[in-house]
């Protein structure tokens, strides 16, 4: 019995020394955050609302002038014959139809440009993420940004050690 006692205190040790030191160490970041705080996003965002303001200039004078053209042609509709009238209907038509597809162009431009821009970003926080977990012998990094799942931030965080090896 004495034996049987020694063993199982043996075994219990062993496994408790065990599950120690096969403890893996978490970590968390706020993702969202960190690449909303890089120079390289902040000069990304400008760039966009850059082009966005051209963008908007223009779709703006091509509304204009189709407008002001929509209204000289009421004006003069009931002095002009039906065929011309016809004529002037498709080509407000038509200047629609080309100021609808400049806005779908310019916003498609947009979304392509930022999803351009954003991904070396991204790969560029994730590089320096994988970086310090790996200096700081941590296995799992989680995301804490709002509404990623996380629930619990027991783990260290890590935002300001990847901020300073990004260097901002």
């Amino acid at each position: 019995m004495r034996n049987f006692k020694t063993l199982l205190l043996i075994a219990v040790f062993t496994l408790g020394v065990g599950g120690v030191a096969n403890a893996q160490k978490i970590g968390h970041i706020d993702f969202e955050k960190l690449v909303a705080e890089m120079p390289q996003t902040k000069k990304l965002k400008a760039d966009i609302e850059k082009l966005g303001k051209t963008y908007q200039d223009e779709v703006e004078s091509m509304a204009k002038k189709l407008d002001a053209k929509m209204s000289k042609y009421r004006q003069e509709s009931t002095s002009q014959t039906k065929e011309i009238n016809d004529i002037r209907t498709k080509e407000i038509q038509q200047e629609n139809a080309r100021y609808e597809q400049l806005r779908q162009t310019a916003y498609q431009d947009m979304q392509k440009k930022q999803a351009d821009g954003l991904k070396p970003i991204i790969e560029k926080a994730q590089k320096a993420i994988e970086e310090v977990a790996a200096s700081k012998a941590i296995v799992y990094v989680l995301d804490a940004s709002l509404g990623k799942g996380l629930l619990v931030k027991k783990g260290e965080d890590l935002f300001a050690a990847v901020k300073a090896k990004l260097g901002f």
